[in-house]
């Protein structure tokens, strides 16, 4: 737990007590201003920042040491130049009442926020490049997720949860000028830390960013792209959004410095019409990637099973035969049962050839059917790449094709699908086919940044 350790910042850090030994705080420490309502001290719980770095650091005292044996470093000249990269999750859960009893009355929705030390590196006197002497190897799993915060707030309640979250980036922001002095393997030694907010899903990026919900018409959170330009040029979009233009552009939202019409001041700002409150890291969510995907290839398979490409605007009843149908044939053969909303276990069952096979056998014209299973083999061919914590040596091959297979993949979707994706594409698949290589070209990962480590802590959590 934090609050055990001496450490010191240089500079000291503004707006935060010079004592180390602080325990579990009120999550509106360091807040001035007041959250009305509810009483403040019982909506959140939450560590300093500094202390849970403190406390995480400490616990890989050993990892460290042994990262600079490793690399023979002399382990007193190696003191300073040491850089942490830290990787932020942020989720909502739904529905934790309490079961029975009687406590104080909160919200039924909670939030949690943590962080997870993705690698430490260090640049030695002297030598040209960095060397990384510690990779978190889990970065997925809840043990490697530090809980920071914890909030009984609806994810939705943006001013509650600015609030809330403000002491929290006030800390982030000092600790990104000042360097961490403490004791590893018995020596004081220097760390600057860098923060990723990457652990966010869509509706919490665009909430923390100020960007319009995830049903506008600017369907992404890296590009500019509209839903319209989305679905007719797949592919080819480069990540454009950064946290400082987004401030930039709700200024301009704001301020309307050419007394523009509303639509003419949403085209021009791109649908920024909140002021964004916490730098995310532009990337995408790996684990609501594959479920949002698989939500779409449920939705293509049963228009496939009822022909849809041949139909103008089929009835509901129509519809609901599909389905049922659908359901029926997985729950049948695949020991699938429906389930009311996709999740990542579903998702990864269905996304598979077997499936793919069994759906076909409802599906009525022999063409249909090969096109879907191509459909599916390459999202196979693909899928591993935002998966893999590392695609460079865990599916090279794939990583090379991929932006051949996401160009066929686009073609059949828009020419087999064109009932199905003309002028609309849902916002993952977009990024699926649009925006992967470059994301790893630059992050060299994107399963390692994903939030699960956050929603897999979320199920330990409700626990308590």
């Amino acid at each position: 737990l934090p609050g055990f350790h001496q450490f010191e910042w240089q500079p000291a850090l503004k707006n935060v007590s010079p004592s180390c030994s602080v325990g579990i705080i009120n999550g509106l420490a360091g807040c001035s201003s007041t959250v009305d309502d509810s009483p403040a001290d019982t909506i959140t719980r939450r560590f300093r920042y500094d202390v849970a770095l403190v406390s995480a650091l400490k616990d890989l005292e050993e990892d460290i040491m042994d990262g600079l044996r490793e690399n023979e470093m002399d382990d007193s000249a190696s003191t300073s130049g040491f850089s942490v990269m830290i990787k932020e999750s942020c989720d909502g859960m739904g529905d934790v009442s309490e079961k029975h009893g009687g406590g104080p009355l909160v919200p039924e929705k909670v939030v949690r926020f943590s962080f997870t030390v993705m690698s430490v590196s260090i640049l030695p006197e002297g030598k040209e490049g960095k060397v990384t002497i510690y990779t978190e190897p889990k970065p997925n799993s809840e043990l490697s997720c530090k809980p920071l915060c914890l909030m009984s707030v609806d994810e939705s309640d943006h001013e509650t949860l600015t609030a809330i979250l403000r002491p929290v980036i006030a800390e982030r922001q000092a600790m990104k000028e000042s360097r961490l002095i403490l004791s590893i393997g018995g020596l004081p030694r220097s760390f600057r830390f860098h923060f990723r907010g990457t652990g966010y899903d869509e509706k919490m990026v665009r909430e923390m960013e100020g960007l319009e919900a995830s049903g506008s018409t600017y369907i992404c959170t890296l590009c500019d792209s509209s839903r319209l330009d989305a679905s007719q040029n797949m592919v080819l979009h480069s990540i454009t959004r950064s946290h400082d233009e987004n401030l930039e552009r709700y200024e301009t939202w704001r301020s309307n410095p050419f007394s523009e019409s509303a639509d003419e001041l949403r085209e021009r700002v791109k649908g920024v019409s909140a002021k964004p409150f916490m730098e995310t890291h532009p990337t995408l969510d790996a684990l609501h990637c594959d479920i949002g995907n698989a939500t779409e290839f449920y939705k293509i398979f049963q228009d496939e099973i009822g022909e849809m490409y041949k139909k103008v605007n089929p009835s509901r009843d129509e519809r609901r035969s599909w389905r049922a149908a659908l359901d029926k044939q997985l729950r049948k053969k695949m020991k699938l049962r429906p389930v009311m909303r996709m999740n990542g276990n579903y998702a990864r069952r269905l996304m598979t050839l077997e499936t793919v096979e069994v759906v076909c056998e409802l599906v009525p014209s022999e063409e249909r059917r090969e096109v879907l299973k191509e459909l599916m083999r390459l999202y196979i061919q693909m899928k591993p790449v935002w998966r893999a914590t590392c695609p460079a040596k865990e599916c090279p091959d794939q990583l090379c094709r991929y932006s051949f297979n996401s160009q066929r993949f686009a073609d059949l979707l828009s020419s087999t699908f064109k009932y199905r994706y003309n002028g609309k594409i849902t916002n993952y698949l977009h990024k699926t086919l649009a925006h992967v290589p470059e994301i790893i070209e630059r992050d060299g990962s994107i399963g390692a940044w994903a939030s699960e480590g956050n929603e897999s802590a979320n199920k330990l959590f409700r626990r308590f």
